[in-house]
């Protein structure tokens, strides 16, 4: 049971974490609900420890990285009438993420964290796997090629040979040609 939710509280963390400018990240409203805080209360925390994160910790999205997000997702856009965030959102890295749990001090937030760590990991292994499978993809793609180069040169050097052979099975099956018979005896030669 305990094993169950553990493997479902890793599965929500994962399907939260997105991939932009490169980064793997995971959004303020997403990790406040992961760790059990209103984004507001959550966004103050980081305000007031702004120190403990650099840039590589946590950005604010620019209008492009929102763009960007909007079109690979049904988000609501913040200038509608209907309502929206007023505010960019903070974007955070693995340790951003850890360092967030860290500032909340509560005992989810230290709880979750350690399933937003494992999500990291596992979904940096999961790009490690694809990145290996295309390195051996690329390497047997370029050892066909060679092996297909290989036997086409084998083919052609097979084909000459054998051509060879035949020309020279035809020239013993041809029937044997005609040569100027000699008389036999004394001839004296014609002028």
């Amino acid at each position: 049971m305990i094993m169950a939710a553990a493997q479902d509280a890793l599965e929500r963390v994962g399907e939260s974490i997105l991939v932009l400018r490169g980064k793997k990240l995971l959004l303020d409203a997403d990790l406040a609900r992961l760790y059990g805080v209103a984004t507001k209360r959550f966004n103050e925390q980081i305000k007031r420890n702004a120190s403990r994160f650099p840039a590589d910790f946590m950005f604010r999205l620019s209008d492009q990285d929102l763009m960007d997000l909007r079109s690979q997702f049904a988000t609501s856009n913040p200038r509608s009438p209907r309502g929206g965030r007023r505010y960019r959102p903070l974007a955070f890295t693995e340790h951003g993420a850890v360092m967030a749990a860290n500032v909340l001090n509560s005992r989810r937030a230290t709880e979750v964290s350690v399933y937003v760590v494992r999500a990291f990991v596992r979904l940096r292994q999961g790009f490690a796997l694809h990145a290996e499978l295309a390195a051996k993809l690329e390497d047997l793609e370029s050892k066909t090629a060679a092996l297909a180069l290989r036997q086409d040169q084998f083919s052609a050097s097979t084909r000459a040979q054998f051509k060879h052979v035949i020309d020279a099975l035809r020239q013993l099956l041809a029937p044997p040609q005609e040569t100027a018979k000699r008389p036999i005896g004394f001839v004296t030669p014609k002028d």
